[in-house]
């Protein structure tokens, strides 16, 4: 079924403090972390609509993880490349009845300002946050760091490999742990294709705050929909290769590659700029 996105509606918008006002915008982030991005959209306006693309679940086994905590004195760098890892972490640390001061002797990097905060959240400094917040540019400010060093990278079950083949290029000892897993929301299927296929709730753009949440979008579609007149948001270029190898186009790419950046990034590709 093809449906048309319906026309914005025609009424007197305050254009300053609502640019989005008229517009709505499908959020797929996973249920628990979607209140900063809708909430930063609905306060410009938009209309949203919350249906995740992705569920975080703890590994089958946190046996490696577990491991590395209970060696922790025996590394350098903890590189944490999501918030999620982050919980995953001071989970297990709980488990275990640690705390903080087992990982103050660490330097540690956060591969974006949410990581970063979500850290110091727990009492440790962070050493170092890449200008770009994708894993080419954490590893890029790492290299000259961490010749002869052991490093531990806490990451997703399934991500991109760049962090820990490139440090071992660079002369590190790198272990990888995962702490938590992506997977498919099987639940959102019948609400998503709904959403597609009614003129009343069809959003105007889909925001994809990660590679997971394009290819899982794409499997809980199927073959069964239609994006005519609906702007795909892309937080930034690792996710809007993603959308082309899905035979997708990124018509809007954050600059800065964090929520903050993709909501400007949606204000200013919808004809207006925020004050």
């Amino acid at each position: 079924m093809h449906s048309r996105v319906p026309a914005v509606p025609k009424r007197r918008i305050d254009r300053q403090s609502r640019p989005l006002a008229g517009y709505r915008i499908l959020v797929g982030r996973a249920r628990h972390q979607a209140s900063a991005l809708s909430m930063s959209l609905r306060q410009l306006g938009a209309e949203v609509l919350e249906i995740p693309f992705i569920a975080i679940r703890k590994p089958r086994s946190f046996r490696r993880l577990d491991l590395a905590l209970k060696h922790i004195s025996a590394y350098d760098w903890l590189v944490l490349t999501s918030v999620n890892g982050v919980d995953a972490l001071w989970h297990r640390l709980k488990h275990w009845r640690m705390d903080a001061r087992h990982l103050r002797h660490l330097q540690l990097a956060a591969i974006g300002p949410a990581t970063k905060s979500a850290i110091e959240k727990l009492g440790l400094k962070v050493s170092l946050v890449p200008e770009k917040y994708v894993a080419e540019s954490i590893v890029r400010k790492l290299r000259s760091k961490v010749r002869g060093k052991h490093v531990l990278l806490l990451r997703a079950k399934v991500a991109r490999d760049v962090i820990p083949r490139e440090l071992r290029k660079a002369g590190a000892q790198v272990d990888v742990v995962e702490g938590y897993e992506t997977v498919l929301p099987r639940a959102s299927r019948t609400r998503l294709r709904l959403a597609l296929n009614d003129a009343k709730r069809r959003p105007h753009v889909i925001a994809f705050t990660s590679s997971s949440s394009v290819r899982n979008f794409v499997a809980l579609m199927g073959n069964c929909f239609s994006l005519d007149n609906i702007k795909l948001a892309s937080i930034g270029p690792v996710t809007s290769l993603t959308l082309r190898e899905q035979g997708l186009a990124a018509d809007i790419e954050a600059g800065d590659y964090t929520i903050p950046g993709l909501v400007r990034a949606i204000v200013r590709k919808m004809g207006v700029r925020s004050s």
